[in-house]
Formats: C-alpha cells, structure tokens, sequence
C-alpha cells in the first residue's frame, strides 16, 4: 500500500469536472484507490467513485491523501498526482 499527500490548488477544488476528470484516471487502474480530505478530516472514500468524491468536498487549497493498493499503485499515485499538478488539464 503507498500513499501521498497533495494539496489540489484548483480554484473549485474536486467538484464537477476536475472530480469527473479525477475518477475516470482513477478507474483506468487495478488497485483499489482511496482519497480522504485531510483539511476537514473526512471519511477514505473510493477514488472511482464520483458521489464519493464529491462527498469528502475538496476545496481549493485542501490538502487530500490519496492511497492505492495493487499492483499497478504506483503507478496510479503518480498519475494522479500529475492530473492534480496539471490542474485536471484545465
């Protein structure tokens, strides 16, 4: 299992379109995906999930962590973290 921590600097956080953006990179791996909102102190919730996603409310400048295990972890964290780096492509 590994995990990061990143803060999401886009100015509507994970709602609507990054949070599409963000699960749909998510669910193109085989590990198990988990995100929690460190800022508010939320529940893990799965990363592949949309309502999930929106449930944890990631707001700009929210530090999130996000966890995978499988066999393809790595790989999904730093996929992640460039989609976030890159501001969902925004």
């Amino acid at each position: 299992m590994e995990s990061l921590v990143i803060k999401v600097i886009n100015k509507v956080g994970l709602h609507a379109r990054p949070a599409a953006s963000f699960v749909k990179k998510a669910q193109s791996f085989a590990s198990q995906i988990l995100v929690e909102n460190i800022t508010k102190n939320s529940d893990k919730v799965n990363a592949k999930s949309f309502v999930k996603i929106l449930s944890i409310a990631v707001d700009h400048d929210n530090d999130i962590r996000i966890t995978a295990d499988g066999d393809d972890a790595a790989q999904a964290l730093q996929g992640l973290k460039e989609l976030i780096d890159n501001n969902f492509g925004e």
